[in-house]
């Protein structure tokens, strides 16, 4: 029976592994990280290629056997593939006030709007709730109004 667990844990490291995007990194990740780690635990985090530096510093300070060959490869890859997403510009930010004016306070008050405090996944939901209920936004809109909610109206 142990065995057979052990089989399925390195089945689903091994599948999950391979979901990997491709890249000279990715080979690096699966031998060096995917070890210890399962993938889905390094491809949530969003770090530049400062984070993702200091990340690999500390797990050899625990014992990874990363080389530095490796790491050259590694860490780019990683802030390539798993960074932070770009902060909206002002003029999406502009953009999604205008929609929010004209199609959001049709139906709702603004006071309603300010307590949600939604992270912008909270915020996407809610503004594709609003469109399957009719809310008459376009495709360009959509976005900027999303990015302009999560800036204004985030958690605290």
């Amino acid at each position: 029976m142990r065995n057979v667990a052990w089989l399925v844990l390195i089945a689903s490291v091994s599948i999950s592994a391979q979901q990997l995007p491709a890249g000279p990194g990715a080979d690096v990740l699966k031998s060096r990280c995917v070890i210890c780690h399962e993938a889905d635990i390094i491809t949530s985090q969003k770090l530049s290629l400062t984070g993702w530096t200091n990340s690999i510093n500390k797990m050899v300070r625990w014992g990874s056997q990363i080389t530095p060959a490796e790491r050259d490869v590694l860490q780019p890859y990683l802030a390539q593939h798993f960074a932070p997403k770009p902060v909206a510009s002002h003029a999406a930010t502009d953009a999604g006030a205008a929609t929010f004016k004209r199609v959001c306070l049709t139906c709702h008050d603004a006071d309603i709007v300010e307590q949600q405090k939604l992270t912008p996944t909270g915020w996407t939901r809610s503004v594709e709730k609003m469109l399957r209920w009719g809310a008459a936004v376009s495709d360009a809109e959509k976005q900027p109004l999303i990015d302009h909610l999560a800036s204004r109206f985030g958690p605290r």
